[in-house]
């Protein structure tokens, strides 16, 4: 039987990737925990088990920095369980952000990383500035047409310091050394995409196997970063592959398997207006290519949804995965996922609050609709049992 036959449920209890290569270890097995070890759960027992899958996008994902701070500010422990966290790219930084936050801390630790990291993402000091709004206008004199010089990341000394910058951020905010020690606990799965670039192949790397090198990888946008080599192999940015991964989070054992899945989307799922201009079908053309991957994964399992509805798969082998998302819906012109100005970002930031604080009312609402629903329909039964009485 194949580890995915269950609805992206592991029935192997294994950590084999989509790549056939084993980046997990077995973690099943019981261990003590200390008290230190327990304050990052967020839902215990009989709660609906939740999955957060982080969209990757260049600085837009600011707004998922937001996101994740207000989800995690107002989590109600009592109803709801978080057992996974995923990322690509910039998606990346906000779901190992988080999920260290939370493992080493609690959520309040988890929304202070997230803005300590961008407070240090941004850009700030001079030099830092004129290359951001150097990095803006030229993408943005290219996808209009105009001729601008293109330069390989390997020709120039700029990438490589551009990731050595990003390494110490990532280095001063989360102790990586420190993450197979976590892991040893029972924790959410975190997880990081890439591709292989030799391979052909996506990969995606899980709990102790992230490391900053994957990291880095994940957000190795090959027009500005050189790859980086992972177990003999280039990879570059998750984008191409899975944006964001979501398999790996359904992938995992019976008991941790999500009822919900909260999706994170940066790009635009629909443009009402046709693209004419370069520019314009540059832009969209980035946008496709970022949920092309992540709309293949939600299909799948909104297949298996219907397979369980109609009864073509036992109910008792096989459990329904709620798909929900927090849409950014702000449409910026793609150069601007290169910009890191600090005013920019901040809009970001607090966009995403006021978007994951109108999902939060949503759910709200539909658990009072519910309410209502199972109300009625217990009036209903007590009529039935007074009738036959």
């Amino acid at each position: 039987m194949s580890p995915y036959d269950h609805a992206g449920e592991r029935t192997d209890g294994g950590g084999v990737g989509h790549d056939g290569r084993d980046h997990r270890h077995d973690h099943d097995h019981d261990h003590d925990h200390d008290h230190d070890h327990d304050h990052y759960h967020l839902g215990d027992g009989d709660r609906i088990k939740v999955a957060i899958a982080c969209q990757g996008g260049g600085s837009h994902t600011a707004f998922t920095a937001g996101v994740l701070k207000r989800l995690l500010g107002a989590w109600d422990r009592e109803t709801h369980e978080l057992v996974g966290i995923s990322g690509t790219s910039g998606g990346a930084f906000n779901a190992l952000a988080a999920w260290y936050g939370l493992v080493t801390g609690d959520a309040e630790t988890a929304c202070e990383t997230l803005d300590a990291l961008w407070a240090d993402l941004a850009a700030t000091d001079p030099t830092d500035r004129w290359l951001n709004d150097l990095g803006v206008w030229t993408t943005r004199l290219r996808e209009a047409g105009m001729p601008t010089p293109r330069v390989s990341p390997y020709d120039v000394p700029g990438a490589e310091y551009g990731q050595r910058r990003i390494a110490r951020i990532l280095e001063r905010h989360i102790d990586f050394d420190a993450i197979p020690e976590l892991c040893e606990h029972e924790h959410p799965e975190l997880v990081v995409g890439t591709v292989d670039v030799n391979g052909g192949v996506f990969e995606t790397f899980t709990n102790e196997d992230v490391t900053a090198e994957a990291v880095l990888a994940s957000a190795a946008v090959p027009d500005l970063f050189r790859g980086v080599e992972l177990h003999g192999h280039l990879h570059w940015d998750g984008l191409f592959s899975q944006n964001p991964p979501v398999m790996d989070l359904m992938t995992v054992a019976a008991s941790r398997k999500p009822d919900e899945l909260w999706v994170i989307q940066i790009n635009p799922q629909e443009r009402a207006e046709n693209p004419r201009t370069l520019e314009e079908i540059a832009d969209r053309r980035n946008e496709l290519s970022g949920n092309l991957s992540l709309n293949q994964e939600l299909r799948f399992i909104g297949w298996v949804n219907d397979w369980i509805d109609a009864g073509h798969l036992p109910a008792d082998s096989y459990s329904r995965t709620e798909i929900r998302k927090i849409e950014m819906r702000e449409q910026y012109h793609y150069s601007t996922k290169l910009d890191r100005t600090p005013s920019f970002v901040r809009s970001l930031i607090d966009l995403g609050e006021e978007q994951a604080a109108a999902f939060l009312a949503s759910l709200d609402a539909d658990a009072e609709r519910e309410g209502e629903r199972e109300s009625g329909h217990d009036a209903e039964r007590e009529t039935d049992a007074t009738s036959v009485d």
